[in-house]
């Protein structure tokens, strides 16, 4: 037990003065902190109810007929992508892209759209792209996994998950026939996508061990962007020991157990081992007062929202924006990172 105290204590000290010292630190890249867009978009004023969680934009479910039929005679059929909520597709056989395809990655226990806080899915991004000229030719979401948060300690980046989004980026790009495609991903759909991205070797013991997801789709992928994303684990999983599958040493967030990091997850240590994979261009917003991640986003010296080698990042340092509503009020950010590769 105080061999434990210690390192936890060790582990939220050294994230404590990294925040207070950051700038001493030759890990960090320097940090570029606002607030707010200069142009104070009328997304960054959603409205937010008493608990200071955004107001969420309704947005139908469900893929048009024409995606639909496409992926039933195209080999997808048995993927399933509309089996819980999901947005995309032509209106009709004339309806042909002309912005850059958009594909969304949500969350642990989240869905592709929805109306309940925090299980919304990316209705925000969504209705806010429609506004901006996006059609939903242009704009694609699925659900990767249970939208129930009792199972929320249950979820991990296991070789269905995994698969099942590589297989939804393949199939969008397919559809479209973009050359390249832009991907979102918020909280675990940023680590899940950018092991679909990169592919190559797997193993999930729990699901026939070693596999391959195939060749890097990085020539295919204009912008990444990661939304609250845990690329260096989570404190919370260090607190637990790795005891749940989202928290696991092999294919979970767990960060290690002493700088450097030791011990780092396996396939944290696998997405962390070289950049530059995820797109061209590759950005991230996150918070250091979201309520998930916690400990100001620090995790062993490191902000552990940032992707290794990114091109930009939009940060906030004060709520309303917290793990959710970096995703759901941030919209705006969103479609300037991936239309005019601006983080600002």
């Amino acid at each position: 037990m105080l061999t434990l105290v210690r390192r936890l204590t060790l582990l939220s000290l050294v994230g404590c003065i990294a925040y207070i010292v950051s700038s001493c630190s030759t890990a960090q890249e320097p940090v570029r902190v606002s607030s707010r867009l200069p142009e104070e978009s009328a997304q960054e004023q959603i409205a937010t109810n008493a608990k200071g969680e955004a107001e969420i934009q309704s947005v139908p479910s469900g893929f048009t007929s024409n995606f639909a039929t496409w992926l039933q005679n195209n080999g997808y059929g048995n993927d399933n992508f509309s089996n819980i909520a999901c947005y995309g597709g032509r209106t009709s056989t004339s309806d042909n892209p002309v912005n850059q395809p958009v594909i969304f990655i949500h969350g642990n226990s989240d869905r592709a759209v929805g109306t309940t806080f925090g299980q919304n899915g990316w209705s925000n991004s969504i209705s806010y792209f429609q506004t901006q000229g996006y059609k939903s030719s242009e704009l694609y979401a699925m659900t990767w996994g249970p939208s129930n948060t009792l199972l929320s300690a249950q979820q991990y980046h296991s070789r269905p998950y995994l698969t099942r989004v590589r297989r939804f980026i393949e199939a969008v790009l397919a559809y479209t026939g973009a050359q390249k495609v832009d991907i979102i991903g918020h909280s675990m759909g940023v680590t899940l996508a950018r092991k679909a991205i990169k592919g190559g070797s797997a193993n999930d013991l729990l699901n026939g061990g070693s596999y391959n997801l195939g060749s890097p789709l990085t020539s295919r992928v204009d912008v990444f962007v990661g939304i609250a994303g845990a690329n260096w684990g989570l404190v919370s999983c260090f607190q637990t020991g790795g005891s749940t599958p989202t928290c696991a040493s092999t294919n979970g967030l767990y960060p290690g157990y002493a700088i450097g990091p030791l011990g780092l997850s396996n396939i944290l240590q696998d997405l962390n081992a070289s950049s530059g994979y995820e797109g061209a261009f590759r950005y991230s917003i996150w918070s250091t007062v979201d309520e998930i991640i916690g400990f100001a986003n620090i995790v062993y010296g490191r902000y552990t929202s940032r992707i290794p080698g990114q091109n930009g990042e939009k940060v906030y340092t004060a709520v309303p924006y917290g793990h959710f509503n970096c995703k759901d009020m941030t919209a705006a950010v969103q479609l300037n990172m991936v239309k005019f590769r601006n983080p600002n």
